[in-house]
């Protein structure tokens, strides 16, 4: 299938709108101090104020941005990743396969942050995100999606 770029703007202008509105009430409920610590053997994220849990999620590994190597690799084509980790990203590429879009089903690329931000959003919207999470791990960056919130509204 031929790639459609403007086909391709208009999907990620879609999931950008949809994750626009989530990640800000998810930023507005989480607030500033919170500390979080996540699990990929368990697949989940956990937030807490002066030592309380107050909120838990799924969380699904998108992929990786290696600062060093200036590349991205997705969770799908990473072999070294439990199970948890990686959830129901197979979807993403099938979904790239499916419509024509080149970026969702390569295995990697080199590291442009804009197309790294495309790729996200879109993962999130395929994938009915609650919300994206990102931390890095010495020269390695981790692009997280969030699902089944609890201790939060139900909206997000």
């Amino acid at each position: 299938m031929d790639h459609d770029h403007s086909a391709w703007e208009r999907v990620v202008q879609d999931a950008h709108n949809r994750a626009a509105d989530r990640q800000q009430q998810l930023i507005d409920r989480l607030g500033d101090d919170a500390q979080y610590q996540w699990d990929l053997d368990q697949g989940a994220i956990a937030w807490s104020r002066a030592g309380r849990t107050f909120c838990t999620a799924r969380l699904t590994l998108i992929g990786t941005v290696s600062l060093t190597e200036s590349s991205w690799l997705w969770s799908w084509a990473n072999d070294s990743l439990p199970p948890a980790a990686i959830g129901d990203m197979h979807a993403v590429r099938e979904y790239g396969e499916s419509n024509g879009y080149p970026v969702l089903p390569w295995p990697s690329f080199n590291h442009h942050p804009g197309l790294v931000k495309e790729a996200r959003v879109v993962s999130a919207a395929v994938l009915d995100a609650a919300g994206l999470w990102t931390d890095q791990a010495g020269d390695i960056q981790l692009h997280f999606l969030l699902h089944d919130l609890s201790g939060v509204r139900p909206e997000l």
